[in-house]
């Protein structure tokens, strides 16, 4: 008697736990997919980071600056290198700034700035406007670097210092 007792108290949690399972299972799955949500955004705009540095070492990195200062065509091979350094996990079409900034006569300090930015969508806000939130599933990720540019021209005695500005968008 004890073990017909047994098999039928069995036979009867068997399907408890099914549906305890059926329940957890989809506040699981979100909580797991949440931090790797967030995780690929954060990856994506590290990478996006690692583009505008490269690009922006790309256009100060002249062999011979002396003979070729920095002109549109280096903004537009900076540029070229940052597009295609971009994740693709960037939506929508990313835009790539490069900037010359010649320093003024009191420091002749001169530097090249990349800027690029783009959109990440969030799967889970778009979950969430599934059920009837109102949020944007987008977010902007805008990177920024500055370069130090090398090339300085001089004359005889004094360097000369213009500010002349190049961009290329």
């Amino acid at each position: 008697m004890l073990t017909r007792d047994f098999f039928f108290k069995g036979l009867n949690s068997r399907g408890q736990s099914i549906v305890e399972i059926s329940l957890i299972t989809p506040i699981l799955l979100i909580a797991l997919y949440i931090p790797a949500d967030f995780g690929m955004a954060m990856f994506t705009a590290h990478l996006t980071q690692n583009a505008v540095r490269e690009a922006a070492r790309i256009a100060v990195s002249d062999p011979d600056p002396a003979k070729n200062p920095f002109n549109s065509a280096a903004a537009a091979a900076a540029k070229n290198a940052a597009v295609s350094r971009l994740p693709a996990l960037l939506t929508g079409p990313p835009t790539v700034t490069v900037r010359y900034y010649a320093g003024g006569v009191a420091n002749c300090m001169s530097f090249v700035e990349v800027t690029a930015q783009g959109n990440y969508n969030y799967f889970l806000y778009q979950l969430m406007r599934l059920f009837g939130a109102t949020v944007s599933n987008t977010v902007q990720i805008t990177r920024t670097t500055r370069m130090r540019y090398e090339f300085q021209p001089v004359t005889n005695a004094t360097p000369i210092c213009t500010g002349v500005t190049v961009e290329s968008t």
